[in-house]
């Protein structure tokens, strides 16, 4: 998602200023559709270079804006194909408002279909204003209206529309039309249905090859695939994903009782911070069972019934307390002690309110959708956001793993430290690689998989949550005489050797 954003926002900006040769325009595309068409990467790693390398190339690769109506369409196509990168909201049944928007191309939905899917699409008061400084303007409604492209034929269109004159995606013969504006009734409304016999994952979206042509319409949108005689209106990747949510949220709920035992045998040793992870489970748990719930009534019904609302609000006190629990653990705050310093203060101080802008951002990308002109803007904000976050976190557990280094030379208690800094060392260890791994690893993987698997990525995205629960919960437990704060005295020579290595080993 976040690449996608990325290299959308800066296509159309900079497209007017480019003029790059044929030659290198043909080598972009074929680098990009190596990239958006099933990429046969061997790693992570490589996917995330490739993509570096584009953003990089972005500026000299797009073939500038040229006059005449159809030949703006490019720009505009390209950034089109970044979106299979960004996952989409739900394709729940929508109602959408545009006013005045002169854009070519607009995407409202992506679904993954199976056989016998339907897509359906309803128009009402639609309006359309030629350019003002236009005189004499024929706007084409034949070339305006709404069609259905398959991810399999966007290398297609991309070839297509490179070596045409004048290219119209509408008139395509990669495509399949659900409306024109020329068939529109007395009134500006219309609506069709469309059978999807191939199965594919299909992008719906709104062409207007009248260049300038400002258009304002009511649309309602409702995709679904027939389970028996039943609407099931989840994407075919995404059906699994209410029992798998469930079963997560009970697995969390049976955690947080258990670690509410743990706590109560052991309440002499119980800190604050204990209580903050305690709650972290708790919302983690509320939230993926409000997940569960939105998505089973949206399969059932094509809306949440309010269970978006309950999963925004959960979801916001999850990712504040998450963020909030690693830097606190980081720090060693309640283990280490008692207090936290000022620069700890600022860390938390920065944290807490990205987190909030985070979740604002997360709500607005969820419920608006490609269709508004601000939504790439949001997406920027929330990969922002998140790597500032993400980059906020590591900083007190730095400082816990020199703090402790330097306390080992003066205090006398080289075992103790050695099995204190060990641990924040661990711990450290484990908050990169989970971090990676869900914003690098898990994205990567997700385009990888056939569309009817894409279920198989948020699958990894929880068991990696859960085996990073399991792991900060089990080494941070309250128990007396943990084996990290206490070692014998008679190691305290041995592991005074040990840390002068490991000063030299663990270079952060």
């Amino acid at each position: 998602m976040t690449y996608a954003v990325y290299l959308c926002c800066n296509c159309v900006s900079h497209a007017k200023q480019s003029n790059p040769s044929h030659k290198t325009r043909r080598a972009w595309r074929a680098r990009l559709l190596q990239l958006v068409v099933l990429p046969p990467f061997s790693s992570a790693e490589q996917i995330t270079n490739s993509k570096s390398e584009l953003i990089a190339d972005l500026d000299f690769c797009f073939t500038p804006f040229f006059m005449g109506p159809l030949r703006s369409f490019k720009p505009y196509f390209y950034c089109l194909l970044f979106f299979s990168l960004v996952p989409l909201s739900l394709s729940e049944i929508k109602h959408i408002h545009i006013v005045s928007d002169s854009r070519p191309l607009i995407l409202f939905e992506q679904f993954g279909y199976s056989r016998g899917g339907h897509a359906v699409v309803s128009v009402h008061g639609a309006l359309w204003k030629p350019p003002p400084q236009a005189k004499d303007y024929n706007v084409n409604l034949s070339t305006m209206g709404f069609f259905l492209v398959p991810a399999t034929h966007f290398s297609l269109l991309v070839n297509e529309s490179e070596h045409a004159v004048r290219y119209c995606p509408l008139s395509s013969h990669f495509v399949t039309s659900v409306l024109r504006f020329k068939d529109l009734g007395t009134d500006a409304s219309l609506s069709r249905s469309v059978d999807i016999e191939n199965p594919d994952e299909y992008s719906l979206l709104f062409g207007s090859c009248n260049a300038g042509v400002e258009t304002t319409m009511d649309v309602r949108t409702e995709m679904y695939n027939m389970d028996g005689s039943t609407k099931d209106y989840l994407p075919a990747g995404r059906k699994p994903l209410p029992k798998m949510y469930f079963t997560f949220s009970v697995v969390y709920l049976v955690f947080l009782l258990a670690w509410a035992v743990v706590c109560i045998k052991e309440r002499a040793t119980v800190d604050k911070i204990h209580v903050a992870m305690g709650a972290l489970l708790l919302f983690k748990g509320l939230k993926l069972v409000c997940a569960a719930e939105d998505l089973w009534y949206v399969k059932k019904t094509g809306t949440p019934h309010g269970w978006d609302v309950a999963f925004y609000v959960f979801g916001f006190f999850k990712g504040v307390l998450l963020f909030t629990v690693i830097v606190l653990i980081g720090t060693g705050w309640s283990f280490l002690k008692p207090y936290l310093q000022e620069r700890e203060k600022h860390v938390l101080k920065i944290v807490i309110p990205m987190q909030v802008i985070e979740n604002i951002a997360s709500v607005v990308i969820g419920e608006t959708g490609p269709t508004k002109k601000d939504w790439l803007t949001w997406n920027q904000i929330f990969l922002l956001v998140d790597i500032i976050c993400c980059c906020a976190v590591f900083f007190p557990i730095i400082w816990s793993i020199r703090s402790l280094r330097e306390a080992s030379k003066t205090d006398g208690k080289a075992a103790r430290n050695l099995e204190k800094l060990n641990l924040f060392k661990q711990f450290y260890l484990v908050v990169v690689s989970y971090l990676y791994f869900t914003r690098i690893v898990v994205p990567a993987f997700g385009r990888l998989l056939n569309y009817r698997y894409h279920w198989c990525a948020y699958a990894a995205m929880e068991g990696a949550s859960f085996a990073f629960y399991v792991f900060v919960f089990h080494n941070f437990r309250p128990v007396e005489k943990n084996p990290y704060l206490f070692v014998g005295d008679e190691e305290e020579e041995a592991a005074a050797g040990v840390l002068e290595m490991e000063e030299e080993a663990f270079e952060l």
